[in-house]
């Protein structure tokens, strides 16, 4: 009697799950991984559950959210964007499904402290957190940082910008030593001094539109580890408080974008030039108290130096153009942008000194190496 495949002991729909779910991990191919989950529902399933990134679109719901976790149950990613339907309660789930979880990205979600606690609860392998456009306050970061000690990228652009202060950071800064990337913005509350004693693994910081102050910056560098800063548009700044960035604590800075910050003088580039040797990306554009000797000494210390960005800068002259063709031996780039001081016979000179160097007469509103975090999905 011949037997039905149904009854071979040998046909694949008998095996285990846990044995279904190693050929599934065998299987490269996206294709390969469609096919296998379109065979029957319980290979659907096992695929599924084998995903390890979710994306939420602009119309996910809790109700929707809720539904996913329930399938999806080893992510390792997940990208709430724009869903303005997911609320406190949708996060609840987490608690259950997040063990696995290491990135999360909350954009122009209706979050809260609440729904903060269920993200800290129910993810404390979470590494990377990007909350943009969210309610999101000092005691949140607390409740997160407090049970999430693994983070390393953290992006805070709350939408209430003095709903975040140096409290909060601080809570960071203790917790989360091994802190990576940070980036903050719009923040008045934030004038640095939650940031002492920080740990030596933060590298990267972004803090724009922020009211630093000098004793601020210092505990932001106290560090020692920081090589790409990004001070954009900062506001009351003490008296040449920019200038402690070259006194010691960033010598491994190696990008600086100083766009918009109209604390920068001719005393505050000769520090930073000083101490700052390792530097290859400067980004000067629009700081309007640079005088005409202000750019001496980047062409005199930043040997390093491969791009510079002077965009707006009425102070930048003939003469500071070739001191820095001179002495930046591998500047390559100089974006330089409504600079009326310069003569075009200058401009040839300078780009054929030095091989493929070129000058871009075009603005770049932020310097991001590719080296310095994958914060974003």
């Amino acid at each position: 009697m011949d037997v039905g495949l149904q009854d071979h002991p040998s046909y694949i729909t008998n095996l285990h799950n846990d044995s279904l779910y190693l050929i599934f991990e065998k299987l490269d191919m996206k294709v390969d991984q469609d096919s296998f989950g379109l065979t029957c529902h319980r290979f659907l399933d096992i695929q599924n559950s084998s995903s390890k990134c979710l994306e939420l679109g602009y119309n996910g719901s809790s109700f929707m959210l809720d539904k996913l976790l329930k399938r999806f149950r080893k992510l390792e990613s997940l990208s709430l964007k724009g869903c303005t339907y997911v609320f406190n309660s949708g996060l609840s789930r987490l608690q259950t499904c997040g063990s696995k979880l290491h990135t999360l990205y909350l954009v122009r979600v209706c979050l809260k402290n609440t729904g903060l606690s269920y993200i800290a609860s129910g993810c404390p392998l979470l590494s990377v957190i990007s909350i943009c456009s969210c309610v999101i306050t000092d005691k949140g970061l607390k409740i997160l940082s407090e049970s999430c000690k693994y983070l390393k990228d953290v992006e805070l652009l709350p939408i209430e910008c003095d709903s975040i202060t140096d409290s909060g950071i601080q809570s960071l800064n203790q917790n989360c030593r091994q802190l990576r990337t940070l980036i903050i913005g719009c923040c008045p509350g934030i004038a640095g001094v939650g940031f002492q004693g920080c740990s030596p693994t933060l590298s990267c910081l972004i803090a724009t539109n922020c009211a630093l102050s000098s004793t601020g910056i210092a505990d932001i560098l106290s560090g020692g580890g920081l090589e790409y800063l990004n001070f954009g548009s900062v506001k009351c700044i003490g008296a040449n408080g920019l200038a402690a960035i070259g006194l010691g604590f960033a010598a491994n800075l190696k990008v600086l974008d100083l766009i918009h910050c109209s604390f920068v003088t001719d005393e505050v580039v000769l520090s930073i030039s000083k101490g700052c040797p390792l530097l290859q990306e400067w980004n000067l554009s629009y700081c309007d108290k640079i005088g005409t000797s202000g750019w001496y000494p980047i062409g005199l210390y930043c040997s390093n130096l491969e791009i510079i960005h002077v965009n707006e800068c009425y102070s930048f002259q003939n003469e500071a153009l070739i001191a820095l063709g001179n002495g930046c031996k591998r500047l390559s780039v100089i974006h330089m942008k409504n600079c009326p001081r310069i003569v075009s016979t200058e401009k040839d000179l300078i780009i054929t000194q030095r091989e493929g160097r070129k000058i871009i007469e075009s603005e770049v509103s932020m310097i991001i190496p590719r080296w310095v975090y994958a914060i974003w999905p």
